[in-house]
């Protein structure tokens, strides 16, 4: 999936092999196993890296790729590599509930801290897709930021953008709303349909082959999100770069999100200058 990004963007693969991110205080077995699965880990390292090069080769024959190699944590070596890169592509097609909470950690990590949009693969297909790029929008600069890369890379591909934006007030029981009914919902959808469809306008005008849809959702911004996301090839989300995903969604709905989506999550962070914080 990341030869195929890079030989439609036109920039070479660099792939990367690290150690898995561990934490401290372990127990005496939880250290010896860690210690056997890093030594594993160095000594497969120059087999992974061939293996890997060479399914990309099969692939992207023309696309430049080159191979590297650290003796240090996965986040940290991400995150480093993000600075000069213009995307970070992490995961595997499937997580198991063990992978799942060492692949969230680093992710989130590399995704909160990493320079760079931040990719936490997920299905079996080898390119984005023939669905729609779907984008979770707020009023954060983090959102603006997942936009413009929705936009990018519906553009390469050919695909549309589905914009989502919660409408989360019209959920009173989760709100504290006691009088729902003296709120013209109606009319506040309007408001956020109209001002969700200028914020996509903006970025529309700059790539006006992209078909896009605006949705406004009345749940909360992870379940408005998840509605659209099984039919998509990509969902693109917003960060501001907290210890925990922030943006477009929030708290263990967005790990429910980059741990089980059947799409590949895109997590962007806003422009240094732009931060909402």
């Amino acid at each position: 999936w990341a030869g195929a990004v890079a030989a439609r963007f036109g920039v070479p693969l660099r792939i990367v092999h690290a150690l898995p991110s561990v934490g401290r205080n372990l127990t005496q077995t939880a250290a010896a196993f860690t210690a056997a699965m890093m030594s594993y880990q160095r000594d497969m390292a120059d087999a992974f890296l061939k293996a890997a090069e060479q399914a990309v080769r099969d692939g992207q024959p023309e696309l430049a790729v080159s191979t590297v190699s650290f003796n240090e944590p996965a986040d940290q070596v991400l995150i480093d590599a993000g600075a000069d890169a213009r995307l970070v592509v992490l995961g595997g097609k499937t997580v198991t509930p063990a992978a799942a909470l060492l692949l969230g950690s680093t992710a989130l990590s590399v995704a909160t801290r990493a320079a760079c949009p931040v990719v936490a693969f997920r299905g079996d297909r080898l390119v984005p897709g023939d669905g729609p790029v779907v984008v979770g929008v707020d009023d954060s600069a983090a959102a603006q930021a997942a936009l413009a890369t929705a936009f990018e890379f519906a553009d390469q591909f050919g695909l549309a953008v589905h914009a989502v934006r919660s409408l989360s007030l019209a959920a009173p029981a989760e709100t504290g709303v006691t009088i729902p009914l003296l709120i013209d919902w109606d009319g506040v959808e309007s408001a956020e349909l109209a001002a969700l469809t200028e914020t996509v306008g903006g970025h529309n005008k700059r790539h006006p082959g992209v078909d896009a849809k605006c949705f406004i959702e009345p749940d909360s911004p992870g379940k408005a999100l998840l509605k659209h996301v099984d039919d998509s090839g990509l969902v693109v989300v917003g960060s501001r770069g907290r210890n925990a995903l922030a943006g477009v969604l929030l708290g263990s709905t967005s790990l429910n999100l980059l741990h089980h989506s059947p799409v590949p999550v895109i997590i962007c962070r806003a422009a240094q200058g732009d931060s909402d914080e």
